[in-house]
């Protein structure tokens, strides 16, 4: 019984990691990578890079809401987690085919430029589609139906370290490409589109799936607006008070998120950008595992403050400084509190979201993470930018360069949240005391 236990275990954190980990990599390239992409060979304007970001919340959160109904109606998550990745890898290999020379060929007459960064917004979508039903919709589903309310801050850790992890993979295999030429690319997604296809093939022997098809999940087009319901949000309102938190949470990262890369790189110029972030990415992943078990000890109340205060020392110090060394610790504090907190964030609302409902609720979820922050963040990003610094290219072409007033808005926008956690946590405090006194 004891060698079945540890059996099941050692299954379910190689599923958690292995899953979670290539899904963050597809995510990397698409949330970082892409930005750099249509900068890199078409030249895109900040509005662009904001279009394609906002483009994306909207297609994630509109495909977990009717995914996650889904996985529920059926009682199954693996084949959508799946066929998902598979479908995922495939639309991801479709990009090595936008390129300036291929689409010139088919639109000979038109404006080559503008084209590729149409298409780059349309496909993005597309994958988007296939990604958020593998991993927002129905991995996250699976994960809040195979742990509980004793192991969520751990398995949180995990989750929430992987897209640093994923950004160290991805920032380490692909150094010494040259991100200015067109093969580097197509190179870039071959790589990844072949790894998150073989992903979904192996994810189909490795998930071991619990069955939790709650009652009344039979009524699929009722259950896609589920947490939309009055009724609903009546009988939750700390869960609707925590996902308000969580969207302005993701609003601070996505002010600055969409532009990180280009900001090292352009605006600091920082060549070797790679081997200065990957120390801090490490110590960053490390912390969050180590915080998702403080979590599970000392709950939400205790635990989000530290993480959000880090986040704020991290802003401040990549406002006002540009050395190497300040940058590695802004960076390192940014990471560890964006990490932390989205663990933090993660293991709270899973507490909260009903029992047998998890694939209904992942909707609400993509929301508050990624569509009110991709829609508001990059939009501020943009904004901040508006008058940034230009510099023309040896084509004649022009691009911005990111400098760092990202930062000092992406503060205001947590120093906003601090504010509403105030409210947040004085409600939760008067609801465990009213809970205890009538025990």
């Amino acid at each position: 019984m004891k060698a079945s236990r540890k059996a099941s275990k050692g299954r379910f954190l190689s599923a958690l990691i292995i899953l979670s980990l290539v899904g963050q990599i597809a995510w990397v390239v698409e949330n970082m990578y892409f930005n750099v992409f249509i900068y890199k060979m078409f030249q895109a304007t900040p509005a662009d890079i904001s279009a394609m970001v906002m483009a994306s919340a909207v297609a994630a959160t509109m495909t977990t809401l009717i995914m996650g109904a889904l996985s529920d109606k059926v009682g199954r998550r693996k084949v959508f987690i799946a066929g998902g990745y598979i479908l995922w890898g495939i639309s991801i290999l479709s990009f090595a085919f936008i390129r300036k020379d291929t689409v010139g060929l088919l639109f000979p007459a038109a404006s080559v430029t503008a084209i590729c960064v149409t298409l780059v917004i349309i496909m993005d979508c597309v994958m988007t589609f296939f990604g958020s039903t593998a991993n927002d919709a129905c991995f996250n589903a699976w994960l809040t139906d195979a742990t509980t309310h004793e192991s969520r801050g751990a398995a949180e850790g995990i989750n929430a370290m992987m897209p640093l992890v994923a950004i160290l993979a991805v920032f380490g295999g692909f150094m010494g490409f040259d991100l200015s030429q067109s093969q580097s690319w197509t190179t870039i997604f071959l790589i990844i589109g072949i790894a998150v296809t073989l992903i979904g093939v192996l994810a189909f022997f490795l998930i071991d799936e619990p069955h939790k098809k709650a009652e009344g999940t039979n009524r699929y087009f009722a259950n896609i607006l589920y947490g939309f319901r009055p009724s609903v949000v009546k009988a939750n309102p700390l869960l609707y008070l925590l996902l308000i938190a969580f969207a302005l949470f993701g609003i601070s990262i996505q002010i600055f998120m969409p532009y990180l890369i280009l900001y090292y790189t352009e605006g600091l110029h920082m060549a070797d950008y790679v081997l200065i972030m990957a120390p801090a990415i490490i110590l960053a992943s490390v912390f969050t595992v180590l915080w998702g078990r403080v979590h599970d000890r000392v709950g939400f109340r205790v635990s989000i403050l530290p993480s959000l205060g880090l986040l704020c020392i991290g802003y401040i110090l990549l406002f006002f400084f540009r050395s190497t060394a300040l940058v590695f610790v802004g960076s390192l504090l940014m990471m560890c509190g964006y990490l932390a907190g989205t663990a933090v964030f993660g293991a709270v609302i899973r507490d909260h979201t009903p029992e047998g409902r998890a694939g209904m609720f992942q909707g609400l979820r993509i929301a508050g993470q990624v569509l009110i922050p991709g829609i508001i963040g990059p939009a501020i990003g943009a904004w901040v930018l508006r008058d940034a610094e230009t510099v023309v290219g040896d084509d004649g072409t022009t691009s911005f360069i990111p400098n760092e007033n990202i930062f000092l808005a992406a503060l205001i926008a947590a120093i906003a949240l601090g504010l509403f956690l105030a409210l947040l946590l004085s409600i939760m405090k008067r609801k465990t005391v009213k809970e205890e006194s009538h025990e």
